[in-house]
């Protein structure tokens, strides 16, 4: 089996908790030389904690090192470095969320067409042999009438405290101003026209902007995955922003006249994380349930009602697969270099993903149905 030589680039919690642990077990398909962080104590900690050869504080240095590919979990937005990526020759992984606007995509695609390499978002939800179970059971229902997302969530604190995240402060201030400026660009790219328009109260723009990077930060996987189990939906109807900022509620209406319910609820001090995907027919109901992403070892559910065809209803919860999703998709990247596998969560995926998030603050700010871009 081939090994990709990967460097990291960004040494914070998700690679911590998920994304080193998973190479170092995967060293059958993976090599780690080289790690970067903007923190020469985290860059540092985490090259010795995971036995790394070596570690730079700038992303330049890495992507001139010996390494096939890259995984981008650092600070958003991660485009320039994902420019630079592509440009260098690399093969990308790049963590969510992607970007925050279709110029940023689109740049990033053009790169990665120029360039040839596998580029592969970090959608790992739709990895999850949960998910994947889920989506069979989903293919062979004649229709859908409903669909329900729920996602409650906690601090990630609260479940970051289980692990020894290991975190510096000795990133000068002046060093996050460039991501700022990209950030505050990519916003005004994306949804300035919305937020610009006369009349707007400063309380609806503050909340579209929470809004905004809510989506892309922790909604995106409700929404890609949603996208992934039934395509994308032909128009929002309607979007709610509520608790002063802290919750939201979307609903997304699809071809076939089927509704789909999403709501995302800050709940900060309550431990138990809750996130569901449910898929309702006349004749069957698929409800998968996930874990928080900062978990290890604890498994997504699968839970299936039916009608036999002798009228007989029935309830079952299939036996989930023990790997990860996490681990799934770094598979997944391996194949897509190695094999030439087609890319499940491409760049080109992620691009409906992002336009949907820019029509759903639309929805929001304008208050009337918005016809999504790829209906």
């Amino acid at each position: 089996m081939n090994r990709i030589r990967i460097g990291v680039i960004g040494c914070g919690a998700i690679a911590q908790v998920h994304h080193l642990p998973n190479l170092t077990a995967l060293h059958r398909e993976f090599e780690v030389p080289i790690v970067c962080d903007l923190s020469h104590g985290a860059a540092h900690a985490v090259a010795k904690r995971f036995h790394v050869p070596e570690f730079v504080t700038d992303y330049n240095e890495l992507l001139a090192a010996d390494v096939d590919a890259v995984l981008l979990c650092h600070g958003d937005p991660k485009t320039e470095v994902a420019l630079a990526a592509f440009e260098a020759g690399k093969h990308v992984f790049i963590e969510k969320p992607v970007c925050f606007s279709l110029q940023e995509i689109d740049a990033m695609l053009t790169a990665q067409r120029r360039a040839g390499t596998v580029a592969q978002a970090g959608y790992m939800k739709v990895h999850d042999p949960a998910f994947q179970l889920a989506k069979r059971e989903v293919d062979t229902m004649e229709s859908y009438r409903f669909v329900q997302i729920n996602h409650l969530h906690p601090n990630n604190s609260l479940h970051l405290s289980q692990f020894d995240v290991e975190r510096f402060n000795d990133v000068p201030a002046d060093a996050f101003k460039p991501a700022g400026a990209a950030r505050e660009k990519a916003q005004a790219e994306a949804i300035g026209d919305v937020l610009s328009q006369t009349g707007l109260e400063t309380d609806t723009r503050n909340k579209a902007q929470r809004v905004f990077y809510l989506l892309a930060g922790s909604m995106i996987h409700d929404i890609y995955s949603l996208r992934v189990m039934l395509g994308s939906p032909s128009e929002i109807v309607s979007a709610e922003v509520w608790s002063e900022g802290r919750g939201v509620t979307i609903v997304f209406g699809y071809p076939n006249g089927a509704r789909c319910v999403a709501t995302w609820v800050d709940l900060p001090d309550l431990w138990d994380f809750r996130e569901t995907l449910e898929i309702y027919g006349d004749k069957k109901r698929v409800i998968v349930s996930y874990p928080t992403g900062f978990s290890r070892g604890i498994l997504s559910e699968v839970t299936i009602h039916g009608i036999d065809d002798d009228g007989t209803t029935y309830s079952k919860t299939p036996a989930v697969e023990w790997e990860s999703a996490f681990v799934r998709e770094l598979r997944h990247f391996h194949a897509c270099i190695t094999e030439g596998e087609t890319c499940y969560t491409s760049l080109e995926s992620a691009r409906n993903d992002i336009a949907l998030i820019i029509d759903t603050v639309r929805c929001y700010v304008e208050r009337k149905s918005v016809v999504c871009e790829n209906a």
